[in-house]
C-alpha cells in the first residue's frame, strides 16, 4: 500500500507552563534551549507549543509522587490524568497516542502498544522532560499525539567528583504502607573525560484510599521494586568533535499479595482484601528496560556543516496480570527490541547581523521487533519485524530578529514482516470460546511523504505569534489487530496506517515583569483514526473512522514580588468522528481518548532564602458525553460519565546550609476519597477503584 502526501515539517515551542514555575530559580526563561528540532536552539525560535518540564521542577514533583505518570500530569497542560497504575492508558496527548523517548531513543511499541511506555525510567535521572505537543514525524512511528522527550542528566561541572545523595520514606497515616527510595548521582570531569552516573532504589509501600481501604491490586503500584541505573561517559576529541556513550537500565517488579474483590460500577469500588493465593507465575510489572546510545558530533564537520550520529539498541519487556479471557488463562506480555541509527546534518546558509538561514538534513533507520506472547509461550500476537528507514530535510530561515519560518518533508518507507501463527481462543460472555484460527503472514509495504511548516512572529515582547501545520504517520496497532483475526491471511485485515494533520495557532508573551502568557489552539484531522471499543467477546478492538480533534490550552504565571509566584492552566479538547464515513461527523471520540477539560493550578511562595513552601491544584471537570444503553442501562466502554473531582498536594523544602536540604511532600493533603477518571469512563466493574488517599513523603538530600 502507498500513500502520498505532500505538505510542509516543524515543531515548535513557546514559553512554557513547567518551564515558568520554576522562575524563582531561573534567571531567563529564554535562554532555555529544545532538542525538538533535532537541535539546540533558542525557545523563541520554535513556531509551535512545547511544554519544558525542568529539573527543578521535576525534584519538587517527585517528593510528591515518584510516579512520572503522576509528574506529567501536574505538569502538562494538555495530557490525560494518571490511571494510578503501572499502565497509562488514557492518558493521552491531545486526545491521540503519543512516543516516548530517552534522550531520542523510542521506549513505545506502537506495533503493540502495551500502555507501559511512559514508566520507563527513575524520575531521578531526568535532567528535563520535552513534551512536543500535537502531530510530528521528526521522530518517525507513533507520534500521533506528540512527543515526551525524556533528557538524562549529564556532567556540567569542571570538578573531578561531585554529587547528589537523596534517601525518603513514604507513609500514609493507616500503618503498614511504608515505603523507601533512594539515589545516588555522581558527575565529574577529568581532562577531557566526563562521566555521569545515576542509580536509584525504590519499593513502595501498600497503597491506601481515603478511608484506609487497600487499592486493587491489579496492575498496582503497591510493593513494587524498582531499580534505575545510568552510565554516561563523555570524550572531547577536540573543540568541534565529541564522543558520548550512554547505557541506561530499569526495572519494576511487583510484589503484592492481595485478594481481589471486584466491586459495582459507580457504586462499590473493586478492592485489595487479605492474602490472596496468587495465579501469576511472573511478577507484573517491567521487568527489563534497556537502553545504549552511542553518539559523535561534529561541529565543523567542513564548511558551515555540523554533523551528529546517534546509534542505539533498546531490550524491552512488560508483564501483566493474570487473565481468564482466553482458553486456559494466563499471563501477556509485550517484548520489544530496537535497533536504529539516526544521521543528522546541519549546514548554516548564510548567517548575516539580521537573518540567517540553515538547513537539517539527514536519515534515520530503525528496526522493531515486537511480538505479544504468554508466559507460557503461547503466541498472541506473531512476530513482528518493522524496517523503517526514513531520509528528512528541514529548512529554517530567521528574519531581522523577529521573524522564523520552518518547513520540512520526511520520506517514510516502512516494511514489516509478519510470522504464521494461530489467534487464541477466547472467552465469550456466554462461556464458550471463539475458534482458534490460523493465520498466514507475509509483507506489508507502508510508503508516504509527510511534512510540516510553520512560522513565529516575535512582535514584541508582550506578542510573540506562531502558527503551524504539521503531520505524522503510524502503523496502527497492527498486534492488536492481528490477535483479533478473523481472516486467515493478513492481506484481508484492515492495516492501513493513521496519517494526522495537526494545524496549531497561539500567542504567547511577557505583558509585564511578573506576568507571563500562553494561549493555544489546534485541530487535528484524520482520514482514517482508531479508536478502542469493546466487543461482544469482551475484546476491545479498533474502530476505524475518520476522525476531527479540536482544542484550546493555555497558561497564566504571576510573579508580583521575588519570594511569590502563582499560576495555572487550562485544556479542553473535543473529538467527533464519522462512523460511516459518509461525511457525518455527529458520532463522537470516547473518552478513552478524549479527555475531560483540567485545570492545574499552583503558588509558591519563600518567605525566606531557604525556605519554600507551594501547593499544587489539579480539578478534572465533569464529562457527560454519551448516554446508556437504553435497554441494559449500562454504558459501553470509553463512555461512562465521569463526575469532577479535585486534589491538592503540598510540597516544602528547606536548605539546612550548602550541602543539605530535607523536603517534605503531602499528595491529596485532603485525603479525598475519589476516583481517577478511567474508572468511571471504561464503566467496567473491575476498572472502578478509588485513588490514592493522603500519603507523605519526607526526603533528605546531601550535595557535594
Amino acid at each position: 500500500m502507498k500513500k502520498m502526501l505532500l505538505s510542509a515539517a516543524c515543531l515548535g515551542t513557546t514559553t512554557v507552563f513547567a518551564q515558568v514555575k520554576d522562575s524563582l530559580q531561573t534567571k531567563n526563561v529564554d535562554e532555555v534551549v529544545m532538542t525538538a528540532s533535532r537541535k539546540k536552539e533558542n525557545i523563541k525560535e520554535v513556531p509551535s507549543s512545547i511544554t519544558v518540564v525542568a529539573e527543578k521542577q521535576i525534584q519538587s514533583q517527585l517528593t510528591v509522587n515518584s510516579d512520572i505518570t503522576s509528574i506529567l500530569q501536574y505538569t502538562v497542560p494538555s495530557l490525560g490524568t494518571n490511571s494510578g497504575q503501572t499502565s497509562n492508558t488514557g492518558q493521552t496527548l491531545r486526545g491521540r497516542q503519543v512516543l516516548v523517548l530517552i534522550d531520542g531513543i523510542p521506549q513505545s511499541t506502537p506495533l503493540r502498544n502495551g500502555a507501559r511506555d511512559l514508566r520507563v525510567i527513575d524520575p531521578s535521572a531526568i535532567e528535563r522532560i520535552e513534551v512536543i505537543k500535537g502531530a510530528s514525524s521528526i521522530y518517525g512511528n507513533g507520534a500521533d499525539g506528540g512527543i515526551i522527550n525524556y533528557i538524562t542528566k549529564r556532567s556540567k561541572t569542571d570538578k573531578k567528583i561531585s554529587g547528589i545523595s537523596q534517601i525518603g520514606i513514604t507513609e500514609q497515616s493507616y500503618g503498614g504502607t511504608l515505603g523507601v527510595r533512594a539515589s545516588q548521582l555522581l558527575t565529574g570531569k577529568v581532562s577531557k573525560f566526563d562521566y555521569t552516573l545515576s542509580l536509584a532504589y525504590e519499593r513502595t509501600g501498600y497503597m491506601k484510599d481515603g478511608d484506609g481501604v487497600m487499592l486493587s491490586p491489579t496492575y498496582s503500584t503497591a510493593k513494587m521494586d524498582n531499580y534505575n541505573g545510568m552510565l554516561k561517559l563523555g570524550y572531547d576529541i577536540n573543540d568541534n568533535q565529541r564522543i558520548e556513550a550512554s547505557y541506561i537500565g530499569y526495572s519494576s517488579r511487583s510484589n503484592l499479595n492481595l485478594g481481589l474483590k471486584t466491586g459495582v460500577y459507580g457504586i462499590e469500588p473493586t478492592i485489595g482484601q487479605g492474602e490472596g493465593k496468587s495465579l501469576e507465575t511472573t511478577p507484573q510489572g517491567t521487568p527489563k528496560n534497556h537502553n545504549i546510545r552511542l553518539s559523535y558530533d561534529n561541529k565543523n564537520l567542513f564548511a558551515g556543516t555540523a554533523l551528529n550520529i546517534n546509534l542505539y539498541y533498546q531490550d524491552f519487556k512488560t508483564v501483566y496480570g493474570y487473565s481468564d479471557t482466553f482458553f486456559n488463562g494466563g499471563q501477556s506480555n509485550v517484548i520489544s527490541k530496537k535497533a536504529g541509527a539516526r544521521f543528522n546534518f546541519d549546514t548554516q546558509l548564510w548567517n548575516t547581523q539580521n537573518s540567517q538561514g540553515e538547513i537539517i538534513y539527514g536519515a534515520d533507520i530503525l528496526n522493531d521487533q515486537t511480538v505479544q506472547k504468554l508466559e507460557d509461550g503461547r503466541f498472541w500476537t506473531p512476530n513482528m519485524s518493522m524496517t523503517n528507514i526514513a531520509p528528512f530535510l528541514l529548512v529554517k530561515i530567521d528574519l531581522l530578529k523577529k521573524l522564523t519560518i520552518k518547513g520540512g518533508l520526511r520520506y517514510e518507507n516502512i516494511k514489516v514482516n509478519v510470522d504464521d501463527f494461530n489467534t487464541l481462543s477466547v472467552i465469550k460472555n456466554d462461556g464458550t470460546f471463539t475458534k482458534s484460527i490460523p493465520v498466514n503472514g507475509g509483507k506489508l509495504s507502508y510508503n508516504a511523504l509527510v511534512g510540516n511548516i510553520g512560522l513565529r512572529y516575535n512582535i514584541e515582547p508582550y506578542i510573540n505569534l506562531f502558527g503551524s501545520f504539521s503531520q505524522a504517520y503510524s502503523i496502527n496497532e497492527l498486534g492488536r489487530i492481528l490477535r483479533t483475526s478473523t481472516s486467515e491471511t493478513i492481506q484481508n485485515l484492515e492495516t492501513k496506517p493513521i496519517i494526522v494533520n495537526n494545524y496549531e495557532l497561539g500567542a504567547t508573551g511577557q505583558l509585564s515583569s511578573w506576568l507571563n502568557y500562553e494561549l493555544t489552539s489546534y485541530v487535528s484531522t484524520s482520514k482514517l483514526g482508531a479508536t478502542f471499543v469493546q466487543s461482544a467477546d469482551r475484546a476491545l478492538t479498533i474502530k476505524r473512522a475518520p476522525e476531527v480533534i479540536y482544542g484550546v490550552e493555555g497558561f497564566l504565571h504571576f510573579t508580583p514580588v521575588k519570594w511569590l509566584q502563582f499560576g495555572g492552566s487550562y485544556s479542553w479538547m473535543e473529538g467527533i468522528t464519522s462512523p460511516d464515513d459518509n461525511g457525518d461527523y455527529s458520532a463522537k471520540i470516547n473518552n478513552s481518548r478524549i479527555s475531560a477539560p483540567k485545570v492545574l493550578a499552583y503558588a509558591q511562595v519563600k518567605p525566606i532564602q531557604t525556605l519554600s513552601v507551594g501547593v499544587d491544584m489539579l480539578h478534572s471537570f465533569r464529562q457527560n458525553r454519551f448516554d446508556p444503553n437504553a435497554t441494559t442501562g449500562l454504558y459501553a466502554y470509553g463512555e461512562g460519565y465521569v463526575p469532577d473531582y479535585t486534589v491538592f498536594n503540598l510540597k516544602a523544602s528547606y536548605e539546612v546550609n550548602n550541602n543539605w536540604k530535607v523536603s517534605l511532600g503531602v499528595e491529596n493533603i485532603l485525603n479525598r476519597v475519589y476516583q481517577p477518571s478511567i474508572a468511571w469512563w471504561a464503566a467496567r466493574d473491575s476498572d472502578f477503584t478509588n485513588s490514592l488517599g493522603a500519603r507523605g513523603t519526607f526526603m533528605i538530600e546531601y550535595k557535594f
